[in-house]
């Protein structure tokens, strides 16, 4: 499941790149898959361990091209361990909403990329936040949950202050604000309830298909999950 759009990144063969906040690796494994070269990185070290795993398994089964490389280690947004325009594109997927100082961290992520380097960063849109914390107090006070809402207008002001030109918009996900619907309902602690697990189901399934896929890009204009904004530094 890919929230960014990689043609509109502009990714391409042998391109540098970051996954800042990797989590077990969707976005490294289709920088990999287009031969690009990438460094995946996440707080979290199950899902580093996991998104190592798959991309070693993707490499050693031919599922990339000889030019696809990668690296995977912990890592912080707010302080990243590398030289000043080492990237050339950077996807920053669900992780302003995370942490404690979103500004910074958009400052770490544009240090790093290179002049005229691309950037994707997403995070949850601010209607369907809004609802989820109407819904339950669990969404903004379990442990490593959100803690902040954005309108689109403010994401776009800190990549601005932060030397990124914004260039391109687009909202994803709306079968998964439903799914976030359903557990805010019957509660977030309940995983494993028979409505959850009924409709994460559905979702797996629904990725899978074409018809499914074309049907959230048409709901997407109705109640998206996510809101992507694509930036140059200039």
């Amino acid at each position: 499941m890919l929230t960014v759009d990689f043609d509109l990144l502009g990714v391409e063969a042998g391109d540098v790149m970051l996954d800042a906040g990797c989590g077990e690796g969707r976005h490294s494994f289709e920088c990999i898959a287009r031969g690009a070269r990438v460094m995946s990185v996440d707080m979290d070290m199950e899902s580093v361990r996991k998104a190592r795993y798959t991309m070693a398994y993707m490499k050693k089964n031919g599922q990339a091209p000889a030019e696809g490389r990668y690296q995977v280690q912990i890592g912080d947004a707010l302080n990243l361990p590398f030289r000043d325009e080492t990237f050339d594109k950077i996807i920053c997927s669900e992780v302003m909403e995370h942490v404690s100082d979103d500004n910074r961290a958009c400052a770490e992520l544009a240090r790093v990329l290179k002049k005229d380097g691309r950037i994707a960063i997403t995070v949850p849109t601010f209607i369907s936040e809004m609802v989820y914390d109407i819904l339950t107090y669990e969404y903004f006070t379990s442990p490593g949950g959100h803690v902040r809402k954005y309108v689109p207008r403010r994401l776009a002001k800190i990549m601005s202050d932060n030397g990124l030109t914004p260039y391109g918009v687009d909202f994803r996900h709306s079968l998964h604000t439903v799914y976030w619907l359903i557990r805010c309902v019957v509660g977030l602690h309940l995983n494993d309830h028979p409505f959850t697990r009924g409709y994460r189901t559905f979702l797996t399934l629904g990725m899978g298909s074409a018809f499914m896929q074309r049907v959230e890009r048409v709901l997407d204009g109705f109640f998206p999950k996510s809101i992507i904004l694509y930036a140059v530094k200039r």
